[in-house]
């Protein structure tokens, strides 16, 4: 007990309703971050019979109850009188059916915090009421139709992954929303009911996706969007194999086969340092200058005003330079092994990593010291290997790694328990008559972030907080490290909401200018290895000598609650997915694949960094302790993996399903081809009686071969018309969906709105976007709070647009800001164009 006194959640109590995946996944941080949950099971079991609710279900009490029966409903009101938040992730209006009214709870106790987790939006009218499993969310949200440039070249359409993408996003965003009505709690004494779509989480997760950008430059398309046009263009099939399209990867961005016989991932492109260094370890850099290679000193300038053709940090680089450095890096890849050239990128802060299977991740040295992976006793499957937490505070981590396993209760000891920690609650929230009124603006009004951050897991955390309100500053260097790809394309979805100033650091006036803004703000967010923050001012003590009570959030790529081996070594999204096994499941363990979206992990990394900047701003207005809050993507790929990455003795083997020709889980799961379209089926051997009741499948029950039963079958009508007819039964189907159509179905002129009234799915086309081009986004529009505002934040600012205006606020008069900038110790701009042609 005194242990969890420490944790930044203790006193808060939650009853879990949830079931799946994402709802239970919500209470699972909250627990992990000391709450008190309660987990409530149907009387007749968890609706998804899996190892994973071990993992789920973790430092919780559970029990079972039937709401069908009085005595159970009592039993459900009784526990829900003492929590601070209740959780369901059933259908919208299942609970209210079921006698558990949210309104209801929180008229009358308007203190009180609902989190309602459907799998598609309460007022999207249409899907509301469809049985919602993973793969039919993403299904119905694009996630399968034409996965990435690979899967559109080697003709895959559609394609199949296992990662329930859709709740790992809704994970952190649902328990990013509950935190932050916490600590706005604190402040109003008023709770919230929030919802939190799983599909809306996916559209959003898969932003990178999703966006299209009128009139883009050529100079950003890389080989494989260009070989697509030519083929398109020509009628030639998409038909590449494997092999073949490995050649239209970019040299720097792409797998190489090692001495072993395994393979490398190589993730430096868009960055002339990381590039560089590759190929200096590599002994290729001054060959490749002898052989001509050309450096173009300003990579944000105009290509028309290049003096070379290219240049290291150029993504993509033309076909000629990536044919010529990809032969010599694959010659020189195969004289060490993949871990050899682990260790030699890592310790040369290169940023690259080893392919490796989930089994191999999560039994993996680093990840058992850096506690990403934990073990816990469990009742059911004993000593058993588990994620480790998603979010943690530095201060008290050490505290997290050892989790409580799940406890079988019964109701009198459930309500005893949320009873005592209720009677030791201090209560310093407005209550009563000081209760503030509803409407009472956005969780984050008032705050104020400093973003040091830069490609997309960091910059996409703070632009998650300003939808709340916060006001962020994004500081950057006046000459940029990464290229326009990287640099600028990608700011279109994580610049919004945001005044950007450059100032260089290096410099003293600039470091003033740095400790001027520090001064001035709330939270200080950044992305960087724990070996750069000394050396940048950002250690705790520090920054706490700088403006006691400021807090602290940091993304990295390696990181875990303690130390580890490899937890200052650099990285990215695709390091990870290659490093814990998504690549080798989804292309297959010799053919292993980039999961085909883009910032899979980045955008998660983000939402739950921004769940970490929210809890730790609770625990400060709650306790006056000051966080330095804390994730990283490997803690992440860990949520996006929940139902493999785990391990036990008698596990059954990692054969998830895996590979380019796998169409789903198994014959009672998977993509069917119909007469017309593609169906997937998401159904499972116990619904053969209902399927046998469906007109056009009578008789499946007598099958002894119910997949080619159902192959034969579907083909006699129309994709639609087969959906209908499941939907009818109650049996979870969809027709797959691409986001090209959605947006075209979905998309509206900018109208200063966020699209939480419009359904399951809301684009916006900002036709006076500050690059010159029309773009069309997805919303900002998961997180759904009864109460509480979210805005339609800002476009992105080109580069240094708000330098004057950030160096004012801060005290620095005009002809100073003007001197400063004639100095370069600031800047207005990185070039004359927001996206360089």
């Amino acid at each position: 007990m005194e242990a969890t006194n420490k944790l930044p959640l203790n006193g808060v109590r939650v009853v879990d309703f949830g079931q799946q995946i994402a709802g239970p996944a919500v209470a699972m941080i909250l627990a992990d971050l000391g709450a008190t949950v309660v987990h409530v099971d149907p009387i007749d079991g968890p609706l998804w019979d899996h190892p994973a609710n071990a993992v789920l279900n973790r430092n919780k009490l559970c029990l079972r109850l039937d709401l069908r029966q009085a005595e159970g409903l009592a039993q459900a009101h009784a526990l829900i009188a003492r929590a601070d938040i209740v959780i369901e992730s059933d259908r919208p209006g299942a609970m209210k059916a079921a006698g558990i009214d949210f309104a209801a709870l929180r008229a009358a106790r308007p203190e009180l915090i609902t989190l309602s987790v459907p799998g598609f939006a309460s007022n999207d009218t249409l899907r509301r009421e469809w049985k919602a499993t993973e793969a039919v969310i993403a299904a119905t949200a694009g996630a399968f139709t034409d996965m990435g440039f690979n899967r559109v070249l080697m003709g895959l359409n559609p394609s199949f992954s296992p990662l329930p993408l859709g709740s790992a996003y809704a994970s952190t965003l649902a328990a990013g929303s509950v935190a932050l009505a916490l600590q706005a709690r604190e402040r109003t004494g008023r709770g919230d009911s929030i919802e939190v779509p799983v599909v809306a989480a996916l559209m959003e997760g898969l932003s990178y996706n999703s966006y299209v950008i009128d009139g883009l430059p050529e100079r950003y398309k890389t080989m494989r969007e260009t070989e697509i046009e030519r083929r398109r263009a020509a009628g030639i099939p998409m038909d590449l194999s494997y092999e073949d399209l490995q050649e239209y990867l970019d040299p720097f961005y792409r797998t190489y086969l090692c001495a072993d016989g395994r393979y490398f991932y190589c993730v430096c492109p868009s960055h002339r340092n990381h590039a560089k260094r590759a190929l200096e370890a590599m002994g290729l850099y001054e060959e490749l200058l002898a052989e001509g290679l050309p450096e173009v000193e300003d990579l944000h300038a105009p290509v028309s005003e290049w003096k070379g053709e290219t240049s290291i940090g150029v993504y993509p680089l033309p076909k000629k330079w990536a044919d010529i450095i990809s032969a010599k890096m694959k010659r020189v890849f195969l004289t060490k092994t993949s871990e050899e050239w682990g260790r030699i990128f890592g310790e040369g802060k290169i940023p690259g990593a080893p392919h490796r299977t989930t089994q191999e991740w999560v039994n993996m040295e680093h990840t058992n010291t850096a506690k990403l992976i934990v073990e816990v006793e469990d009742p059911q499957y004993g000593l058993m290997k588990q994620p480790g937490p998603v979010v943690w505070m530095e201060d008290c981590a050490h505290l997290m790694v050892t989790p409580r396993p799940r406890r079988e209760v019964g109701f009198d000891e459930a309500l005893a328990e949320l009873a005592a920690v209720e009677a030791a609650e201090t209560i310093t929230r407005p209550t009563g008559d000081a209760i503030a009124p509803e409407g009472s603006g956005g969780w984050l009004d008032g705050v104020r972030v400093l973003d040091l951050t830069n490609v997309i897991a960091g910059p996409h955390s703070t632009a998650f907080l300003a939808r709340f309100g916060a006001e962020v500053i994004k500081l950057d260097p006046v000459k940029p490290l990464y290229d326009p790809l990287i640099g600028t394309l990608f700011t279109f979805q994580t610049g919004m909401g945001k005044r950007s100033a450059l100032a260089d650091m290096t410099t003293p006036e600039g470091r003033e200018i740095f400790n001027r803004l520090v001064r001035s703000v709330d939270v200080v967010v950044i992305n960087a290895a724990e070996r750069q923050l000394a050396g940048l001012g950002l250690d705790h003590a520090a920054l706490q000598a700088l403006h006691p009570g400021v807090l602290f959030c940091r993304l990295d790529c390696l990181g875990g609650p303690l130390p580890g081996p490899k937890s200052n070594y650099i990285g990215y999204d695709d390091i990870i997915q290659a490093h814990s096994g998504i690549m080798s499941r989804f292309g297959g363990v010799d053919t292993p694949e980039e999961h085909a979206h883009l910032g899979t992990l980045d955008v998660n990394c983000g939402f739950a960094a921004g769940l970490s900047v929210a809890v730790a701003l609770y625990r400060k207005q709650r306790t006056g302790a000051v966080s330095r809050s804390r994730t990283s993507l490997s803690a992440v790929t860990n949520l996006a993996q929940i139902p493999f990455a785990f391990d036990y003795e008698g596990r059954a083997p990692f054969d998830e399903p895996s590979g380019r020709g796998v169409l789903g889980n198994g014959v009672m799961s998977r993509f069917y081809e119909t007469a017309e379209g593609w169906l997937f089926l998401d159904s499972h051997f116990d619904e053969v009686p209902l399927l046998d009741q469906v007109p056009g499948l009578e008789g499946i029950a007598g099958t002894n071969d119910i997949g080619a039963f159902l192959s034969e079958a579907f083909r006699t009508a129309p994709a639609a018309d087969w959906a209908e007819r499941l939907r009818a039964a109650d049996i979870a189907a969809a027709e797959p969906m691409s986001i090209e159509k959605l947006r075209e179905m979905h998309a509206r002129d900018a109208d200063d709105r966020v699209g939480t009234d419009l359904g399951s799915f809301a684009f916006t086309i900002h036709r006076d976007h500050p690059s010159g081009h029309t773009v069309t986004q997805i919303d900002h529009y998961a997180i759904r709070p009864e109460n509480s505002r979210i805005r339609a934040i800002s476009l992105p600012e080109r580069w240094g647009h708000s330098t004057r205006e950030v160096l004012g606020s801060i005290g620095y008069e005009e002809p100073e800001i003007a001197r400063l900038i004639e100095t370069n110790v600031a800047g207005l701009g990185w070039s004359r164009e927001f996206l360089p042609s």
